[in-house]
């Protein structure tokens, strides 16, 4: 049981158009900042912020510290999420 609410809680962390449209632009464009992307993605900076701590709850996003910012990549998990998506459009 305790393997599906993990199952459950990854699933979570991409049912969600802006995070798939954060998914898709660190795949394209690894390391950016929770600034970045929410201008990138002309969205509110904390709106960014909880998309990218969901993500990471799912384990579909790995922070990195750089001075004062924080940097964000997709994980191998992130990836395989991407080509299943690509196969359900």
């Amino acid at each position: 049981m305790k393997g599906m609410r993990a199952l459950e809680r990854m699933v979570k962390g991409f049912a969600n158009h802006r995070r798939i449209e954060m998914l898709l632009l660190l795949q394209k464009t690894p390391e950016l900042s929770v600034d970045e992307i929410a201008n990138l993605l002309k969205i509110n900076f904390k709106t960014a912020s909880e998309h990218l701590r969901r993500l990471a709850i799912a384990g579909l996003v790995l922070k990195r510290n750089e001075g004062n910012s924080v940097r964000h990549k997709l994980t191998d998990r992130a990836q395989t999420i991407l080509k299943f998506l690509r196969i359900l459009e």
